[in-house]
């Protein structure tokens, strides 16, 4: 019987009709991440360490105690006496004293009172003694414990397709397997009289089959697993065992060929015949491509492609691609490049060729590129980045503003919803985690602090900033530095509430009580970096246990052993106290627990929103507000050790 072709369908319509009706979901498996290359992650992942584990050497040189090279030059060397060394791979932890030092390689453990590494370029070693030729600041060559990634940070979440970066992530954080989603499993069928494969003898009236190689070499591309049913005789029981073998084995089924208008061709009887949702495709209204079906059975698609290699390579880019693309959470792939404005000025690498990371902001109908300055041991830095630009080694500098060309790790349309800059929390982790599974806004977190989330959204670089900002003169959080940043009221959406304390050792073994014993001659202080919230709380409250007692702050701080040492993270100040290298620090509940140490809380502090003006009326930052005054998301927050919501 022939069949006629009564209404060609569009292609939207087709898409539609087939992504709203087929099964999504292929479930989940488990692989070693030497095979994880190109999967997609069914689950968030949480590291279960800091990166770096430890605070290490970033030079070859001599771990020191700034305070001790104050005034050190080529005039002027200050001399220290070397108490050992330290290589990498060492696990004693070392003591310097005032006037001492230790020389020490790339990626070694600092020892316990020195602050940052002098480069050895800067130093002349005599006996036990060192000339050291300038000087250094707290931080210099060091990277700190959890300044790449913090222990309890998402560092990879649900969807993001795995690749070179974030294996080397997965691998640094010690995951020797990962749950991804299942790759489709495409069966695939040609028919034909005519067809013969490829080295066979070429008779009078037979064709090659190149449907099917081409489109297994698709199918690869597109990351489905090609299941091979052969080639079929233009005879309907031939046809319709194969197409019934393929839907007990596979996601879907793709025939070529058989599905024109012809007497002989019966894919369509098929079809009818063994599908119980029927055909919902009978032809399209394209050119070429005209004669496809499409039916359905449990919710398994069965493609009917023409048998004209150029049309069947069409329709399965614009119908079978899409398809692959729902159901396997993976956007479809190309070579990427975008023109972007550089949001800030970056000075070249002096004579080399610089491959520098970017995170890319959607600002109206134009890109921003904001550069990734990190060290080379950052891969977790790495993984978040969108791609890079090239800084030539014949420039000095690239000016704020100027043109780049970004080479993307991804496509366009997989840069993220969301711009978030600030300050880091493991409560936004998890309200992005609901976001994306809510409504699937992919979110790019940058920490920088609160301070310098408030910057950026001033300048309009990000969408929203998380801050946690004490303004010591009211005594009230976050409105006040709104102010002062020139931003109006209607930016700060209160968010939640974190419970801040001092981290010590399990058990206490110091008695501590609070910061007052920082002035005690046995206490090594682990503070936090200027600009974060965290040092703004610190301070103030220094500040009056000076006021209370009479006494300078200047003078005060001086005494305090550490006081000068700056981390980055809150983790970082935890892998301090648990390490050992300090006996104390200010951090949030929940870095102390990660560690098993002992918290003596100071009190709530309030971890507010900041949203760009201009951003408050993007549907994602809509759905994020909504998000965070949910019901759901306030019931999981409460579940995170020292947190609360306002109204507790």
């Amino acid at each position: 019987m022939r069949r006629i072709f009564h209404r060609l369908m569009s292609i939207e319509e087709a898409k539609q009709r087939i992504l709203s009706r087929v099964k999504k979901d292929l479930g989940t498996e488990t692989v070693k991440i030497s095979d994880a290359c190109g999967r997609v992650l069914a689950s968030f992942i949480i590291s279960r360490v800091d990166l770096p584990p430890f605070d290490r050497a970033e030079m070859d040189g001599f771990a020191v105690c700034s305070s001790d090279l104050e005034g050190a030059s080529e005039q002027r060397p200050v001399g220290l006496r070397v108490v050992g060394r330290i290589d990498a791979g060492d696990n004693i932890l070392k003591e310097i004293g005032s006037g001492e030092c230790v020389e020490i390689a790339t990626g070694a453990p600092m020892p316990k009172g020195a602050d940052s590494v002098v480069m050895v370029e800067y130093t002349k070693k005599v006996d036990d003694h060192v000339q050291i030729f300038r000087g250094t600041t707290p931080g210099e060559n060091v990277a700190s414990a959890g300044s790449d990634i913090q222990m309890g940070e998402l560092v990879l979440r649900k969807g993001t397709v795995l690749g070179r970066r974030e294996i080397g992530l997965l691998a640094a954080i010690g995951l020797e397997e990962v749950e991804v989603l299942r790759r489709p499993k495409v069966g695939l069928l040609s028919t034909g009289n005519e067809l013969v494969g490829q080295g066979e003898s070429l008779e009078f009236g037979k064709i090659y089959d190149a449907n099917a190689p081409s489109i297994a070499a698709a199918l690869k591309e597109e990351g489905a697993e090609c299941v091979d049913l052969g080639r079929a005789k233009d005879d309907y029981r031939d046809i319709k065992d194969r197409i019934i073998e393929g839907l007990g084995i596979s996601d879907a089924v793709i025939v070529s060929g058989g599905t024109s208008a012809g007497i002989g061709d019966i894919v369509y009887r098929v079809l009818e015949d063994i599908c119980d949702q029927g055909i919902i495709v009978h032809g399209l209204n394209v050119k070429p491509g005209k004669p496809t079906v499409v039916a359905l059975h449990q919710g398994k698609p069965v493609f009917g492609l023409p048998g004209y290699p150029v049309s069947a390579l069409m329709i399965f880019n614009e119908i079978v691609g899409p398809y692959l693309e729902h159901v396997s959470s993976v956007r479809r792939r190309g070579n990427a490049k975008i023109s972007a404005k550089l949001s800030e000025r970056v000075n070249a690498a002096k004579g080399r060729r610089w491959f520098l990371p970017v995170h890319i902001m959607k600002k109206g109908t134009s890109k921003i590129a904001h550069p990734i300055f990190a060290s080379s041991g950052a891969i977790g830095t790495l993984a978040k980045a969108d791609g890079y630009i090239v800084v030539p080694e014949d420039v000095e500098f690239l000016e704020e503003g100027k043109e780049v060309q970004v080479n993307l790790f991804k496509d366009e349309e997989d840069l993220a919803d969301l711009v978030i800059i600030g300050s880091n929390c493991p409560g936004l982790d998890l309200l992005l985690e609901m976001l994306f599974e809510k409504s699937c806004i992919r979110s790019k977190v940058v920490n920088v602090g609160s301070l310098g989330g408030l910057d950026a959204v001033a300048k309009k670089e990000a969408d929203i900033a998380g801050i946690h900002l004490l303004d010591p003169q009211t005594m009230r959080y976050n409105e006040d530095f709104v102010k002062r940043f020139g931003l109006p009221e209607v930016s700060l959406i209160k968010g939640y509430r974190r419970l801040q304390g001092i981290i010590v050792k399990k058990g206490n073994p110091k008695s501590i009580r609070g910061l007052e014993d920082l002035l005690r001659e046995d206490i090594f202080f682990v503070n936090r970096n200027r600009g974060s919230g965290t040092r703004v709380l610190t301070d103030h409250m220094l500040k009056k246990i000076c006021s209370d007692a009479g006494i300078n702050f200047d003078d005060f701080i001086k005494k305090i052993r550490g006081y000068r040492w700056e981390a980055k993270t809150h983790s970082a100040v935890a892998a301090a106290v648990y390490q050992g290298r300090a006996d104390m620090g200010v951090g949030v509940m929940s870095a102390a627990v990660n560690y098993g140490l002992d918290f003596i809380p100071i009190g709530y502090e309030e971890y507010d929103f900041v949203v760009s003006p201009e951003s408050l009326k993007k549907e994602e930052v809509k759905e994020f507000l909504r998000c965070l005054k949910s019901k759901e998301f306030r019931e999981e927050l409460l579940k995170l050790p020292g947190y609360g919501v306002p109204s507790d």
